[in-house]
């Protein structure tokens, strides 16, 4: 990443989108997101937080000196992901970068920004991630966790990826809430879908051997991996014993996992000890999930309250964002 950023925890997982694209990439299904007198819908679904939570950087940047962090690294939100019709969405993903680059530049250090890419085409993923690499106060990429039935393991995702580790940016993996029919009341698209999502692609990574193509790459699974801490010992034993899941890997699913990170967004005390089991302690990284209502309302807090320290959440946050010593100036 080119430039620095301000010293204290970073907060890896947070959530910008510009007025101008409230509408949503070219054939989202959502109906766009718009303001209605100061809040945010997402169609016609009410998502219980100011548009400018959203929108506006000096909102942003007051909140993240409120909440105790010494940075925020800002994405777009999921359902901007420009996977619906990826084609037509060249304008939409340079505009969002382009605006991105700007608003973090004039933060001070105090946010950093990962942009948008597209995943069905490898050159012009290429192209826009040669641009983004060149970009002050850009450290990487977010994407979704299954594009078009498929994860990380195979197809233009992976190459994304080898990319990616070549030009030395980082890439955040978030889930889009992909409707299931047994989903569809309590919200469950979300409880349950979002960590499955998540699950899916850690597994992909792990099982298909792509640290090991790309030892170099910067990954990062939000919402403390979903259920992958808790299934790490069954992929193990699967592992060890069936041919199938051993055919893509040299190493077992473990040996790697340690070399993922993670942030902190698990919501419970006794899923960030799993966490903090199986993952390195130098791969856990705080997240907030800030301005979303599933949000950790107090993403220092929470994890100092349980075991990590904050030395250790900022040392591990510059070390996703590809920087290695802290600006105290």
């Amino acid at each position: 990443m080119n430039g620095d950023i301000r010293a204290g925890v970073i907060d890896v997982h947070a959530h910008w989108l510009p007025r101008d694209l409230l509408p949503l990439p070219p054939g989202n299904p959502l109906g766009g997101m718009n303001d209605r007198d100061g809040e945010l819908f997402l169609g016609d679904v009410p998502l219980s937080f100011p548009t400018t939570a959203m929108t506006d950087i000096d909102t942003i940047v007051a909140d993240t000196l409120k909440a105790g962090l010494g940075a925020r690294v800002i994405s777009a939100p999921p359902f901007a992901f420009p996977v619906h019709a990826p084609a037509e969405a060249d304008d939409y993903i340079a505009a969002y970068n382009e605006q991105l680059a700007h608003a973090v530049s004039r933060t001070e250090g105090t946010l950093v920004g990962l942009g948008l890419v597209r995943l069905d085409d490898a050159d012009a993923a290429r192209r826009e991630l040669t641009r983004l690499a060149a970009a002050e106060g850009i450290a990487g990429i977010a994407v979704p966790p299954v594009v078009d039935g498929r994860s990380y393991d195979r197809g233009v995702p992976r190459q994304i990826l080898g990319i990616a580790a070549e030009l030395g940016l980082s890439v955040l993996v978030h889930p889009m809430q992909l409707p299931r029919a047994e989903w569809d009341h309590h919200y469950l698209v979300n409880l349950i879908g979002n960590p499955v999502e998540s699950t899916t692609a850690v597994a992909g990574v792990l099982l298909g051997g792509v640290l090991e193509e790309f030892p170099g790459l910067r990954i990062c699974f939000v919402h403390g991996g979903g259920c992958a801490p808790a299934l790490l010992g069954r992929w193990g034993h699967g592992w060890r014993t069936r041919d199938d899941v051993r055919r893509g890997s040299s190493r077992p699913p473990a040996e790697s996992f340690g070399l993922l990170y993670f942030d902190t967004i698990t919501h419970d005390p006794g899923a960030l000890a799993l966490l903090r089991a199986h993952a390195s302690p130098d791969r856990i990284v705080c997240g907030s999930d800030y301005p979303f209502d599933m949000a950790q309302p107090d993403p220092v807090g929470f994890p100092l309250a349980h075991g990590i320290d904050a030395a250790t959440l900022e040392a591990n946050g510059r070390r996703f964002l590809g920087l290695t010593t802290a600006n105290h100036g």
